[in-house]
């Protein structure tokens, strides 16, 4: 897998053993990104711009790294480390609102996300990006049926909390004391009707202007605040 820009090349190449080449622009210059590359003994290529424009298709600021595909981490591992906050993602589709939201999970302390492996975008070069390399130091799940996931969460003693506009309580009347396994549903068709069924509770963030959603990733960030400040 590729990957690209200078704050996600940094993390991974702090981990290093995860890379087998950089591709870096001609006239590139970051002596810390020099440094890394040359501590881990990494193989460098040169390319010119319109090179690596064409590999990335996005803006990789001079440099991109192939790396090992995304490792997810297990149900299992999940459960035996006892996490006290998870964020569970019912088939998001936009990869820089994953990026986006796994950013703000690892910066608030978030245990696990979970991801379903079908019908929702998975961790790929725009996730990595996006995630301003906060996903090296993330661990997702990725899981077959979310439903099922919960009703083991729900027995290790986890309150689901879901987020839709209809039918639900104001996300700053509930309880979010003890485990919490937050859901943000997909971005134009919120969660789906069995994930919804199975939430303990609905949380609405409150619209006081004409449009009545938010982005997922903005909506996923003040709940994900909202739970750590009251844990």
């Amino acid at each position: 897998m590729l990957v690209y820009g200078r704050n996600v090349a940094i993390e991974m190449l702090k981990k290093s053993k995860k890379i087998k080449k950089a591709f870096l622009q001609t006239n590139f210059r970051d002596e810390t990104i020099f440094s890394l590359i040359e501590k881990a003994k990494i193989p460098v290529v040169y390319q010119d711009k319109k090179e690596l424009d064409r590999i990335a298709k996005e803006n990789h600021q001079g440099i991109i790294l192939d790396v090992m595909d995304y490792q997810y981490a297990s149900i299992d591992e999940m459960i035996q480390t006892h996490p006290k906050f998870v964020v569970i993602l019912d088939h998001l589709e936009d990869p820089h609102n994953l990026g986006a939201i796994i950013r703000t999970a690892e910066a608030a302390g978030v245990d696990f996300v979970i991801i379903p492996k079908d019908r929702g975008v998975s961790v790929n070069a725009t996730v990595m990006k996006t995630s301003a390399g906060a996903l090296e130091n993330m661990k997702i799940v990725q899981v077959t049926n979310l439903v099922q996931i919960i009703e083991r969460l729900k027995k290790e003693q986890f309150w689901i909390i879901g987020t839709d506009m209809e039918n639900s309580t104001d996300y700053r009347n509930l309880d979010y004391q003890g485990n919490i396994a937050l859901v943000i549903g997909n971005e134009g068709h919120g969660m789906s009707r069995l994930v919804r069924e199975s939430c303990d509770f609905v949380a609405k963030i409150p619209m006081r202007g004409k449009v009545n959603s938010l982005n997922a990733s903005v909506a996923a960030a003040i709940m994900i605040y909202e739970v750590v400040r009251n844990q």
